[in-house]
């Protein structure tokens, strides 16, 4: 019996590039219970519709994948867009997520939320050595946000 056998795990964003190949190794690895919310039925920005997701898919893992993202004019267009949306989609999860003592939560970021003048490859010790690239910013900097508060939640809530 593989560990994901009998979980139910909720995938935001599971329908999308990164997202339908994280279901399919799940599936690979025995996972039976593969949950993927459609912002048809849940807009994951708003906290009803975040508390009627998990309702509905009683997830014991979440993996957040989701994001409202865009190119590079969609970015210096609506920079404050993707930042709320980012920050607000992920946050509440996460604090749903620890109301309802969900037993794992998995956040993705993004290459976004590296500094501007990061040596490549990437590392994660460069993570908070600059700011990033402006464009990507209000982007990078939510995601990077919710790394903080899966660390603090962590330090507090174990």
């Amino acid at each position: 019996m593989s560990f994901f056998e009998n979980k139910r795990i909720v995938v935001t964003g599971g329908a999308g590039f990164l997202g339908s190949y994280v279901c399919r190794k799940l599936a690979e690895r025995g996972c039976r219970n593969i949950l993927v919310p459609k912002i048809e039925d849940y807009d994951l920005v708003q906290l009803a519709c975040i508390k009627k997701m998990y309702d509905d898919m009683k997830p014991d893992i979440v993996i957040h994948l989701a994001a409202v993202v865009g190119g590079i004019e969609a970015n210096r267009r609506h920079p404050g867009k993707f930042f709320y949306e980012n920050l607000m989609m992920g946050v509440q999860l996460i604090e749903q997520a620890r109301l309802r003592k969900i037993e794992k939560f998995v956040a993705i970021g993004t290459i976004c939320a590296y500094p501007k003048y990061t040596p490549v490859p990437f590392k994660e010790e460069d993570l908070w050595n600059g700011y990033p690239e402006e464009t990507n910013a209000p982007y990078g900097l939510a995601k990077k946000m919710l790394l903080v508060q899966l660390q603090a939640y962590r330090q507090e809530y174990g």
